[in-house]
């Protein structure tokens, strides 16, 4: 099915600005996440979702969620950070922990799992005000392995909740290969649940836009939940300064001959949607635009640890 083009577009960038962001802040922070070869996962699941809609992202990608539910790119710089001037007043890092008054929650206790739960709750949230809005939940593939990952769907099919659930599976949790951390097809768990499973190409952003389309379409039309699995490849380290001493180089170049935004460059060029210098020159100024945010963050204040007390303080 072929797409209005300001969607196409609108993908494009999403994917641009997901690679300006690995290149602008990965090259000052080391401990940061990047998306480098799953930026298909991350345009098609988060572009075009309603202003209401819940998000948990997964947090290789948070930030494009953030921006894509309508973050201000300046204050969500100013959280990697840790400056005042961020949605969380530089509490958390704005990597893991978007801004909840754009619809996202955060990871805010560092553990993987949980924000399959919040997503439920939201989603239940959404159900009992019956606005028609969905939650979204993506989690990678050693998430999926643990028990909290479990109860959240089981619980989402029992109550038919409006949420989607996609794996973002990059085939590597942090050092260890999927084949050692899952037992077989992840998509192939939605049959135990009693919920639909679809495993798509998760390095085609045409193909995670058409799971993702059917699978909103499910949820908002009272259909319960789904599962979608992407299945993708980091191709980079888990975080910056990841020695990566645990896989074949062969393999990574392998994959990188496969990069999303490569294959989506040529489609789109192809149909007569953009040219190669449009996009070029969309990618230079989507660099610009977060290097200067990066740049002007980098003067904002550091939060006084006594401002901490008594407010931010509940038990």
């Amino acid at each position: 099915m072929r797409r209005d083009n300001d969607v196409l577009e609108g993908m494009y960038r999403l994917m641009s600005l997901t690679r300006a962001l690995d290149r602008v802040v990965g090259a000052h922070d080391g401990h940061w996440h990047g998306l480098e070869g799953e930026e298909a996962v991350a345009a098609a699941v988060y572009y075009g979702l309603r202003e209401g809609d819940t998000v948990a992202p997964h947090y290789r990608g948070a930030i494009t969620a953030a921006l894509a539910k309508g973050a201000d790119l300046g204050r969500m710089m100013a959280g990697c950070l840790g400056k005042t001037d961020a949605y969380h007043l530089g509490r958390h890092r704005s990597d893991v922990c978007g801004p909840p008054e754009h619809g996202i929650i955060g990871l805010y206790g560092g553990s993987l799992g949980p924000p399959l739960g919040y997503a439920c709750g939201a989603a239940l949230s959404h159900v009992m005000d019956g606005d028609g809005d969905i939650a979204l939940a993506v989690f990678g593939d050693g998430t999926s392995s643990r028990g909290d990952c479990h109860e959240a769907m089981n619980m989402a099919a029992i109550k038919a909740l409006p949420v989607v659930f996609v794996c973002q599976n990059n085939q590597i949790a942090i050092s260890t290969p999927a084949p050692d951390g899952n037992g077989g097809p992840i998509f192939e768990r939605a049959r135990g649940f009693g919920m639909p499973g679809a495993r798509v190409d998760g390095n085609d952003v045409l193909k995670v836009r058409a799971a993702m389309d059917e699978a909103i379409a499910r949820a908002r039309e009272g259909g319960g939940p789904t599962l979608i699995e992407a299945r993708t490849y980091r191709v980079a380290g888990h975080f910056v300064s990841d020695a990566e001493d645990y896989r074949d180089a062969a393999e990574i170049a392998a994959w990188r001959d496969r990069d999303p935004v490569a294959r989506y460059r040529a489609f789109l060029i192809e149909e007569g949607v953009m040219d190669a210098a449009a996009m070029d020159a969309l990618d230079a100024k989507l660099v610009a635009e977060v290097d200067a945010a990066f740049t002007a963050a980098q003067d904002g204040a550091v939060p006084d640890p006594g401002d901490l007390m008594p407010e931010d303080v509940f038990a």
